[in-house]
């Protein structure tokens, strides 16, 4: 893993409007190949997105597999120039004042951040404010998971594995005041999930994050790092959580989260990450396999 930082350090030398260009040309050609992938974005597009008409559906599918790209390509610039370099391509903060006043009260702060823009520069944001932990899967490779460690140096969040000790872990932090990050919109295993609208269409959502609010009593924020044109940089927005999320009755609460992503999507609703089998789910109709060919 040495000679993969080694090269990291080394792209992330190329300036980011250079790499996001990289990044976007990759895209256009996956989107060329066609294959699953591109298969699953289109299907999500036409769900959420019925009123377009084919020519329109067809732009917005270059624009999000486009977008997709520079997901993929960023992470070069973020993880190879250093946490604090990589903030400096932070331009503007929306909604800082609502952190700043959850922060304060002390009571504990839920971060929902959706696959939306840039996460990994927005963990450096959250950390360099306060101390975070976050929920997340270990990847496949176990040696990623020491690069990851390197590459965010001082300013990586704890990591809690998705087991019940990373729950308990979770709840206990919160009860003490502190934070920690959720993906909203990380589809859940079989039976641990409520079904709940997602841009008007059921679809299996988490009932972790709102469980946590509602027992805690953690002021819960939504949180992405959008990316600017033409390599400009990045803008944080905090955005507050819907009314209900902490609801008893986990439909209304369910309902509420997935709204909250949805208020984020639709400020850089291309950057989102569409190639998710978001509506595959046991008792539902999946619409990817009967809409593939």
């Amino acid at each position: 893993m040495y000679l993969v930082y080694l090269l990291l350090r080394l792209l992330a030398l190329l300036p980011l409007r250079a790499l996001h260009g990289i990044g976007g040309g990759l895209g256009r050609l996956l989107l060329w190949r066609g294959g699953r992938t591109v298969h699953n974005t289109a299907v999500n597009l036409r769900i959420v997105r019925p009123q377009l008409d084919e020519a329109a559906q067809a732009t917005l599918l270059r624009e999000v597999m486009a977008e997709g790209g520079k997901s993929a390509s960023e992470i070069v610039k973020v993880w190879g120039a250093g946490a604090e370099r990589a903030l400096g391509l932070v331009r503007e903060v929306r909604g800082e004042a609502l952190l700043d006043a959850a922060l304060a009260a002390g009571k504990g702060v839920i971060i929902a951040a959706p696959h939306l823009g840039c996460w990994e520069l927005l963990n450096y944001w959250l950390c360099r404010k306060t101390p975070m932990a976050i929920l997340y899967r270990p990847p496949r490779i176990a040696a990623i998971e020491g690069l990851l460690r390197k590459v965010r140096g001082a300013l990586a969040p704890e990591q809690v594995r998705a087991d019940g000790a990373g729950v308990r872990t979770l709840y206990k932090r919160l009860a003490a005041g502190g934070t920690v990050g959720i993906l909203p919109d990380q589809k859940p295993r079989a039976g641990e999930g409520q079904i709940a609208p997602f841009f008007g269409r059921e679809a299996l959502t988490m009932v972790l994050l709102p469980r946590l609010a509602a027992r805690t009593g953690a002021t819960v924020l939504y949180a992405f790092a959008e990316r600017l044109p033409q390599g400009a940089g990045y803008c944080i927005h905090l955005l507050p959580a819907p009314q209900g999320l902490a609801a008893a009755d986990l439909a209304v609460a369910c309902t509420a989260l997935n709204q909250g992503v949805q208020d984020c999507v639709e400020l850089a609703f291309a950057q989102y990450q569409w190639q998710y089998k978001r509506y595959s789910a046991d008792g539902l109709i999946s619409p990817y396999d009967r809409e593939q060919g």
